[in-house]
């Protein structure tokens, strides 16, 4: 059996297929069908929300691997491992990770326009 889940990490929506045993597509489809969710994606999230509660060392790990990807800001990452911004720059340097700085092209627009006010 295949089901499609909605990745909740990103704020635009991410389908993917998974393969899962009948039994746990049964059990999702009977969630749905008696009311405590209103979609087999919303089994799923709270799901993955919980696992990943219960494991805070592998939110970290998924945190640190996005920002090594550079798929998320050191802020965000810092949010997605539920710990302080400077936390989240101690896990880095511990697990030896370059911190990145990439330009703001907003930031960057910003700043010529102010020396270019300036004369």
């Amino acid at each position: 059996m295949f089901i499609n889940i909605i990745n909740y990490l990103y704020s635009d929506i991410m389908v993917s297929a998974f393969s899962i045993p009948q039994i746990m597509e049964m059990e999702i489809e009977s969630l749905v069908q008696s009311g405590y969710y209103s979609s087999k994606s919303d089994v799923i999230k709270d799901a993955f929300r919980i696992f990943l509660e219960s494991r805070p060392h592998l939110r970290t790990a998924a945190a640190v691997e996005m920002y090594k990807r550079e798929e998320v800001s050191l802020g965000r990452a810092a949010e997605i491992a539920c710990v302080s911004l400077e936390e989240f720059k101690d896990i880095l340097h511990d697990r030896g990770v370059a911190r990145t700085l990439s330009p703001d092209p907003d930031t960057d627009k910003n700043v010529a326009e102010i020396l270019e006010a300036r004369g």
